[in-house]
């Protein structure tokens, strides 16, 4: 009896799975094809294409399906391209199939040597040439992977269900103490308080279960936590980029071109740091591992006219550049991490000075080491806080305003050790404070001509 009942509990979450995956099959399929459409209506509405046959070839050229996905660019009555190549688009079946939905739209489905396909189409017209974007998906695929995943479960639900009913049949006695004390005591853990733990007592199976389950809530724990501290990353690098672009945005002068070349380049620039650090923010919380980084050459100079370029928007401040006549050429440096450490503090320096005050970002050469710095004439950091506020959350005087989580520092510091380098409040500095971030010079090697053969 045991073993039927577990059996029938199994069979029928079975049949619940795989509905449930079933639909998500379709969910997926609807909204990877949706994904497609919607990506083809938005370069049409850009009006850079003059016909739609160049404009269903740029579409082609532009978007890599996925590997159940097949792109076929339709006018009239006949496919002027497709993506990949496929020999479906040269089926009779398809082509009576497709043709109606070129103009009318809408999703069929057929029957074909690969299994069932689901053909959707997205009409589109211009003066009097029409066309269609029409997206193929192959389902056997999925559906042949439900299938081997169900029959896997079916095996191993059957298997375990004899396993639990044979241990249960011969402990129960024995384990059902234990289990009432692990049941009081995950019933007092809460999804606020990921703190407790299960008591371990004895050297049984139940303890081991009892030690696995503590040991995946601390798992839990520190992954709460790490979700809270990318949150608030988040929401603390994303504001100043976002800050630079409106500025210059409000700022722009669109009769001169002049102008309107040079913001556009920087606010590209911005763009890019903007989309890599949101793929990135992951990444800032382990420094340590070597992808965090893109170390190029990098020309010092450049780098930080960029830097106050972009700075100058953060408030009205006098912002004043400082080189040493003394900086290499180039070094190798991640030039997107250091403008992102340089415009933290940046940031950083105008919520601590009034309008009008002095900031200036410089960059000397001491030692072996590149130092780059922002330094502002504001109230400056107390001694007991310098190490402080580079720590997560650490924080010294709050200005009033500031809605910050304390991250940027710390984020500043990570930038700066993972080049190898050190982020500090300069202690000689009389008035206001000086942030530098100081890095390894890493010098580009020469490009050598590499002669092929020996000299005789």
């Amino acid at each position: 009896m045991p073993a039927a009942a577990a059996g029938s509990r199994s069979a029928a979450a079975g049949v619940v799975v795989q509905l449930i995956e079933s639909r998500s099959i379709l969910a997926d399929t609807q909204r990877e094809v949706e994904q497609e459409l919607d990506e083809f209506v938005a370069l049409q509405a850009t009006g850079d294409f003059a016909t739609i046959p160049e404009l269903l070839e740029g579409f082609l050229l532009r978007n890599v399906p996925d590997d159940d996905e097949l792109l076929v660019g339709w006018v009239g009555e006949e496919p002027i391209a497709r993506f990949p190549g496929d020999d479906l688009v040269e089926d009779p079946a398809f082509r009576e199939a497709t043709l109606p939905l070129v103009t009318e739209g809408g999703t069929t489905y057929l029957d074909t040597a690969d299994g069932e396909v689901r053909i959707t189409s997205q009409p589109v017209r211009q003066d009097r040439e029409a066309g269609a974007l029409v997206v193929v998906t192959y389902l056997a695929e999925d559906r042949g992977e439900l299938a081997r995943t169900m029959r896997t479960y079916a095996a191993v639900a059957l298997a375990t269900a004899l396993l639990v009913t044979g241990a249960a049949a011969w402990q129960s006695g024995r384990l059902l103490r234990p289990l009432r004390t692990l049941r009081v005591g995950a019933d007092a853990i809460s999804a606020t308080d990921l703190s407790r733990r299960l008591p371990e007592t004895g050297n049984d199976d139940i303890t081991a279960l009892t030690r696995t389950i503590n040991g995946m809530l601390d798992r839990l724990e520190r992954s709460f936590s790490d979700q809270r501290q990318f949150l608030d990353d988040a929401g603390h690098e994303l504001r100043t980029p976002l800050t630079v672009l409106r500025g210059h945005l409000e700022l722009l002068d669109v009769g001169d071109p002049v102008e309107v070349d040079a913001t556009r380049a920087l606010l590209l620039d911005e763009v890019d740091r903007m989309a890599r650090l949101v793929g990135d923010l992951i990444l800032l919380a382990k420094s340590d591992r070597p992808d965090f980084l893109d170390a190029r050459p990098t020309d010092v100079a450049d780098l930080l006219t960029s830097v106050i370029g972009k700075a100058r928007v953060l408030g009205e401040r006098e912002w004043v550049l400082e080189l040493s006549p003394a900086l290499p050429e180039q070094v190798v440096v991640d030039g997107q991490r250091i403008t992102q450490a340089l415009l933290a503090l940046a940031d950083n320096a105008v919520k601590h000075t009034a309008p009008g005050g002095r900031i200036a970002v410089g960059a000397a050469l001491h030692d072996s080491a590149l130092r780059c710095w922002v330094q502002d004439d504001g109230a400056g950091v107390a001694p007991e806080d310098r190490e402080r506020i580079f720590g997560r959350f650490g924080r010294a005087r709050v200005p009033d305003g500031d809605e910050g989580f304390g991250l940027g520092l710390s984020i500043v510091a990570a930038i700066a050790h993972a080049h190898g380098g050190s982020a500090y409040v300069d202690p000689h500095t009389r008035a206001g404070a000086r942030f530098v971030v100081e890095v390894p010079v890493v010098v580009p090697a020469p490009d050598r001509e590499e002669d092929p053969w020996p000299a005789s």
